[in-house]
């Protein structure tokens, strides 16, 4: 009798991703996709579906890892403002120093317009970004870290469109300098 081989799906996705965040969806293959995640092709439409909804799968455990990690930053922080200021610290690092810049959003430009199901996955993670800094933001107000007089949603926005902005210049310039700089600047702000 055969042996089934037991399949990881979860590997597998965080092996498609890879590809994906190379490549990007349109210039990520099937053979290349399947080559990484060590499946043939009939495996692939077997278990996950196809080229779409692996990305899919993809985008969402991208998101839900992310979120999981600039949590355990923020939790990690004696303060809501020293919270702040270490999830904006995590960030810079991450945009100068994480594979191929961030996954979500090269996939908003790339196909988030067109795909609904994508662009509801990445506004999902952009949703629980928001809330977690906005609780950040009105407890620090409200500790007397920060100047309650500011709108706590507005500032929030501001901090996260600020890493969308970093993300695009680094992809154009790679000039650490420039986004240390920028988040340097963020945080001498938040007052």
């Amino acid at each position: 009798m055969a042996r089934t081989v037991e399949f990881d799906e979860e590997a597998a996705i965080a092996k498609a991703m890879t590809v994906f965040w190379a490549k990007g969806y349109n210039g990520a293959s099937m053979r290349e996709l399947t080559a990484a995640m060590q499946i043939n092709s009939s495996s692939l439409y077997n278990t996950i579906g196809d080229k779409q909804q692996l990305f899919r799968k993809c985008i969402r455990q991208y998101t839900q890892s992310r979120m999981a990690d600039i949590r355990a930053v923020a939790a990690a922080a004696p303060s809501p403002r020293q919270a702040i200021i270490a999830v904006i610290k995590d960030t810079a690092d991450y945009t100068v120093n994480g594979t191929n810049s961030c996954l979500g959003i090269k996939t908003t430009f790339e196909i988030g317009a067109a795909d609904a199901e994508v662009r509801a996955i990445l506004q999902q993670g952009d949703d629980a970004f928001q809330v977690m800094l906005l609780h950040l933001v009105q407890a620090a107000m409200t500790a007397g870290e920060m100047d309650d007089t500011e709108d706590a949603a507005v500032v929030a926005g501001y901090i996260i469109n600020s890493f969308t902005g970093w993300y695009e210049s680094y992809v154009l310039h790679h000039d650490l300098l420039k986004i240390t700089k920028m988040a340097d600047y963020l945080i001498r702000n938040l007052r």
